[in-house]
């Protein structure tokens, strides 16, 4: 597919603004500065000539490109979300393009500690002739999901100006917070008024992931005993010594993101902080499977209520949120959607892989609200990190993927009903 593409152009520009999202907030968005992105793609949007395009209170983009086929096509979406992760700075960001990328390491350069290593990175052994894009060592890039963003403007882009693309209605929508679990908070479903999506926020060019975790938060408040520490034998249970003993007694070999890979699930502790009276300690819980998840916080109760028994004074409350589930459950109702956007990366010229994402996105809480959304890939590699990169070619094929998937959903759909 010819493409004049604007993929690049866009995503230098997004990586530039500062959009993290922040877990201790309780607005919404969390942090302000994510309207700044969503202001300029409404802008670039209505440029393109979509006409609906608005930015919320609540930090969401929605759009709508119009169908312009006389089937009838269900209405899709595609999402990306605005926000970086809060782990690194996404402050100041310098992206740097290594043009015809040449199969070494990349050495960032404002901090040469920073080695992007083909060993720990073996992605890197297909990019070679590619252009690879960095940040210069002291931020993240924020291709985590800015690479979303600049693919589905792209790909709206090409479509409205090629009318001769026959597809029906697509819907448009970014969200601010998912890197905190947050982004479809106050997404408004009715308004998005779509009947299928897809989020665009995978890794390896080709992967389409239709399976997540099943995850949980658990928030263990510890209740100790305080008295002052010259009186203290006999009378003192630390809530911090609590703590310290419970992340002590979990497991070191098996069951830690440390130590699991593929189906396999983990209890992770997150952070901690207190007093000698009260002290929270908070993990997170992952599983593929809701039976999975059950045994995992059923395996860390049985750890505290064993650690209690040796400060007999104290208790503790063991509170379970839950934050998304797998949307493989209902993708399996819908098995098309996936199936499309499968034929669509064929099309592009690439081998289509269906994996599982050791995660979720967006479209895990989507799928449960009323829209099964598989994740397709933006190319995006070491999200989160200062050796965040991505690279120009996988970008482009992204794109070619949402221009096919759209022609594919038109092209599997009836003929409208003509009544005189």
């Amino acid at each position: 597919m010819n493409i004049n593409h604007t993929v690049t152009e866009r995503f230098l520009r997004y990586v530039k603004i500062d959009t993290q999202s922040d877990p201790e907030s309780e607005t919404c968005p969390s942090t302000e500065k994510q309207k700044d992105l969503g202001k300029i793609l409404v802008k670039e949007l209505l440029e393109i000539g979509i006409t609906d395009a608005h930015l919320d209170e609540h930090g969401y983009v929605y759009a709508t490109l119009s169908s312009n086929t006389n089937k009838k096509v269900p209405v899709i979406c595609w999402c990306s979300h605005m926000d970086t992760s809060p782990d690194c700075s996404g402050k100041n960001v310098n992206p740097i393009i290594h043009e015809k990328y040449n199969g070494k390491d990349i050495v960032l350069p404002n901090d040469k500690t920073q080695i992007l290593k083909v060993s720990e990175h073996p992605d890197l052994q297909h990019q070679i002739g590619n252009d690879v894009i960095t940040a210069d060592g002291t931020t993240l890039l924020g291709a985590d999901n800015k690479a979303g963003l600049a693919e589905i403007m792209d790909a709206v882009h090409f479509l409205k100006t090629h009318p001769e693309i026959k597809h029906g209605t697509i819907r448009i929508l970014f969200t601010p917070d998912e890197e905190i679990g947050r982004g479809v908070d106050k997404l408004d479903v009715k308004k998005l008024a779509a009947d299928f999506g897809y989020t665009v926020d995978g890794e390896t060019a080709g992967d389409i992931e239709d399976e997540t975790f099943s995850a949980d938060a658990v928030n263990i408040t510890l209740h100790g005993i305080s008295t002052h520490p010259g009186f203290a034998k006999g009378k003192m249970e630390s809530a911090i010594k609590i703590a310290a003993d419970i992340v002590a007694n979990l497991p070191r070999d098996t069951r830690s993101p440390e130590t699991t890979e593929l189906n396999e699930g983990f209890i992770h502790p997150t952070s901690v902080g207190g007093t000698i009276e009260k002290t929270v300690l908070k993990f997170i819980i992952r599983s593929f499977s809701i039976d999975g998840l059950s045994r995992l916080e059923a395996f860390l109760k049985h750890i505290i209520e064993e650690v209690m028994k040796s400060y007999p004074k104290s208790r503790f409350d063991f509170d379970i949120i839950e934050q998304y589930r797998n949307m493989k459950m209902i993708l399996e109702k819908h098995p098309h959607v996936t199936n499309f956007a499968l034929e669509a990366i064929k099309r592009s010229g690439l081998e289509p892989r269906l994996s599982s994402i050791r995660g979720g996105t967006d479209g895990s809480r989507l799928s449960y609200m009323g829209l099964p959304c598989p994740n397709i890939f933006a190319g995006e590699h070491a999200f989160h990190s200062k050796l965040e990169w991505v690279s120009v070619q996988d970008m482009h094929k992204a794109v070619e993927t949402l221009v096919h998937l759209a022609m594919v959903w038109e092209e599997n759909s009836p003929q409208a009903v003509v009544t005189n």
